[in-house]
């Protein structure tokens, strides 16, 4: 055992706990991985106010890179000091999506999550994998399907966030919404996702970007990021978006945010015939209703969107390639870089609208 310091979910709806914990050396095909940096990611705060349901207690974070310490019996393609990307949702190759080629919707990607895999040094109890690898912590043991090469040319630190933000909005655009150039596409939501998918519309070649949020404070984040428009989120904002497209509305809307209003908004914010990705994770409240008459007249699709529609061993390469060529700035989604301490702020920041990603920098 090796003791580190991790940030624990006691319970559901309990605040974050700063500890110790006990981790094991990696056993066959496990990977022992020392942080470097880990994104800080709603689907965290989603885990810890049991919108999304996982065993507890828990050390959350699943957006992060480092490089490795030791590895288990079995791992012969990595080695001590190996920087590599954490794959939070590893593909099993064997569930029916992954025969589609569809991994990102594997059946049992999350399986690891229901797994003791350390223990709290003060009293010996267990503790799961948040989202399979326990980000928030000093080092983490995960099996060697969740690390993935960090690509040449992408420093430690911003590599982190190829691991969620990046791949997810990223995906959003070019894999499920497949942005064609000269299209106009909304951005609802201009946090780490919302950024990544801005920068996707620009890579992609769309003539027009509209960024989406209810904070003024975030429209220079939006156009640095590429967007040619903003608009403050209210019960306008579809109208305002056909304003600025002609009265037509956009040809695609990317939603980031989970909520109900704001995924009915999105839709009615593109043109007849358009098309709705949504990657934001909302609750079982969130209701979101059409009548079917005003589906058949506009004929607009609505699609869900899971981590970007992504295949992480694909796509590292690809993302790797526009970083390397200036065209995808990794350091401009982070606003505000804080140790294990300030992950509790950064999750207040969110729910307030705050800033784009925080950034667990160890």
């Amino acid at each position: 055992m090796h003791v580190v310091r991790a940030a624990v979910l006691p319970a559901v709806g309990a605040p974050l706990e700063l500890a110790e914990i006990d981790l094991p050396e990696p056993g066959p095909g496990q990977v022992r991985v020392r942080l470097a940096a880990a994104g800080v990611c709603h689907s965290d705060l989603s885990l810890s106010d049991g919108t999304m349901r996982l065993p507890v207690p828990a050390v959350l974070g699943h957006e992060g890179a480092g490089f490795v310490v030791s590895v288990g019996e079995g791992v012969t393609h990595l080695a001590p000091g190996d920087e590599v990307v954490l794959n939070w949702a590893p593909s099993c190759g064997n569930c029916h999506a992954c025969s589609l080629g569809e991994v990102w919707l594997c059946a049992n990607a999350l399986s690891g999550a229901n797994d003791v895999y350390a223990r709290r040094a003060s009293d010996g109890s267990d503790l799961y994998p948040g989202l399979n690898v326990a980000a928030f912590a000093e080092e983490t043991v995960v099996p060697v399907g969740c690390v993935l090469p960090v690509p040449d040319g992408v420093p430690l630190i911003d590599a982190a966030l190829l691991g969620c933000a990046v791949l997810t909005g990223y995906g959003a655009v070019h894999h499920s919404a497949r942005v064609r150039e000269g299209e106009t596409v909304a951005v609802f939501g201009v946090g780490g996702v919302g950024l990544a998918a801005i920068q996707a519309a620009r890579i992609a070649g769309a003539s027009k970007i509209v960024a989406v949020d209810v904070s003024p404070a975030k429209e220079s984040l939006a156009r640095d990021a590429g967007a040619t428009d903003y608009v403050v989120a209210s019960d306008t904002t579809a109208r305002e978006i056909r304003a600025l497209t002609g009265r037509q509305g956009v040809d695609v809307a990317v939603e980031c945010v989970g909520r109900a209003v704001t995924i009915r908004t999105a839709w009615e914010s593109t043109r007849r015939g358009g098309r709705t990705t949504v990657v934001g994770i909302g609750g079982k409240d969130q209701q979101v209703t059409f009548n079917a008459l005003e589906i058949f007249h506009w004929g607009r699709t609505l699609a869900g969107c899971v981590f970007g529609n992504s295949d992480p061993a694909r796509d590292l390469p690809m993302l790797a390639e526009h970083v390397r060529a200036g065209r995808l700035d990794l350091g401009m989604l982070v606003t505000e870089r804080i140790d294990l301490e300030g992950i509790p702020g950064a999750f207040e920041n969110m729910v307030a609208g705050k800033g784009g990603r925080a950034l667990v920098v160890f």
